[in-house]
């Protein structure tokens, strides 16, 4: 059985790979790391995110905290790197976060 995201869940996880033409970026120089939520009800929120390693291997994170997922329904999310290189952006991920019981 798959994990279920629920409203109110604090510390999920979300893990990123920034690239650019399908080759890894090294994010390591980044100065700041932005992840974008959309919500349900089209509200938009902004996060900073984290390198999960030492970002040669383009990899960044957020867990959640209250208040990220206050909304039961279909969320989108985006990573934002903006490096002396150029402005990057992950691709858009979808995820479903459902009511409990």
């Amino acid at each position: 059985m798959s994990s279920e995201i629920h409203v109110n869940d604090i510390g999920t996880r979300f893990l990123f790979t920034v690239k650019d033409n399908g080759d890894i970026v090294n994010v390591s120089g980044a100065p700041m790391i932005t992840i974008v939520f959309k919500k349900p009800s089209d509200t938009v929120i902004y996060r900073s995110g984290l390198l999960y390693t030492n970002g040669t291997d383009g990899k960044i994170y957020y867990d959640t905290v209250s208040g990220d997922l206050d909304e039961a329904g279909y969320y989108k999310l985006q990573g934002h790197i903006q490096l002396a290189s150029g402005t990057y952006y992950t691709d858009i991920h979808n995820f479903q976060v459902y009511c409990n019981l």
